[in-house]
């Protein structure tokens, strides 16, 4: 078996944090996200990383990442281009809007020939989900339907105290088995946990701290490429047609929709307490003093 690749998706701008917060500088010494991502990563036995990037920032992305990783793992880089569609298809005239994580994920397929792990470029998942996915991708597995794994957090652990947020609310099955996972907007915490207006029952919907939600920390196997390109062609055909210009091709609802028709497993991993996210600029203080503190704890060097 390969050994698995990291593929971290880092074309989308951050628009409500108001610019690139990938290249955010957040560590004791400067160090972003994505840095923490692959050195927990790297340390968990992942042997490469492709990064999913926009051309327009390759330069910057090169000289803030790349050069800083290059010597400690393989590095690659995979381009999510709007025009990048599957014969017969052309972009919608106006189209400015970036495909989403299917197309991200489909961008890196020639740099996988394995199981392989996908992530956002701007979240801190933390050690313990790296371990728990290289653990997972190396496994044995004996089963007819491709087997996915998905790592997640406690809803709780991952809202923002200053604005709504978007999650991917899990139900699972008696095994840690993945059986459903609605895409919930405009999540508000709570004083005893989260809740979100439900427009139809023009009524709000209570979520418990404890509610298992998917971070879109995603493990794959290379066969499960062919499907998501056929599934991409679908929805270019049949939902694209019908918001041409900002339809978005999601990986979850992708595989919740494989899930759901009987294609694939999905194995839930909890991946610990610990997740960390800059949705807004005022959830940087935050990051910046908790990233101190694991360093003052000795989870990780300064500099990294």
């Amino acid at each position: 078996m390969n050994d698995p690749v990291l593929v971290v998706m880092a074309a989308g701008m951050g628009s409500r944090y108001g610019g690139l917060k990938q290249l955010e500088a957040l560590g004791p010494k400067g160090e972003i996200l994505m840095d923490y991502s692959v050195y927990d990563a790297v340390r968990a036995g992942f042997s490469e990383v492709v990064f999913v990037i926009r051309r327009d920032f390759e330069e910057e992305f090169v000289q803030r990442i790349g050069r800083r990783w290059q010597d400690r793992v393989r590095c690659h880089y995979a381009y999510q281009e709007l025009e990048a569609l599957p014969s017969g298809f052309v972009l919608p005239q106006g189209r400015t809007r970036p495909w989403g994580t299917g197309q991200a994920v489909l961008a890196a397929r020639d740099y996988i020939s394995g199981p392989f792990a996908v992530i956002n470029a701007d979240d801190f998942y933390g050690p313990e989900s790296y371990r728990a996915m290289h653990r997972f991708l190396t496994g044995e597995k004996r089963q007819e339907k491709p087997a996915l794994g998905l790592c997640v957090w406690q809803l709780g652990d991952t809202l923002s105290d200053h604005g709504t947020v978007s999650r991917g609310v899990c139900r699972l099955d008696g095994d840690q088995g993945l059986s459903g996972i609605r895409e919930i907007k405009k999540i508000e915490k709570t004083s005893d946990g989260a809740r979100f207006w439900e427009e139809e029952a023009k009524a709000y919907t209570e979520l418990a701290a404890a509610t298992p939600v998917s971070m879109n920390f995603w493990g794959l196997p290379a066969s499960y490429l062919d499907m998501l390109d056929r599934a991409f062609t679908e929805f270019l055909e049949e939902e694209a047609p019908k918001d041409p210009l900002d339809a978005e091709y999601l990986l979850p609802m992708t595989i919740s929709r494989h899930l759901a028709e009987g294609h694939v497993t999905v194995h839930t991993m909890p991946a610990g307490r610990v997740w960390y996210g800059v949705t807004y600029r005022q959830d940087k203080p935050r990051v910046q003093e908790a990233l101190a503190k694991l360093t003052q704890e000795g989870i990780y060097p300064c500099p990294l």
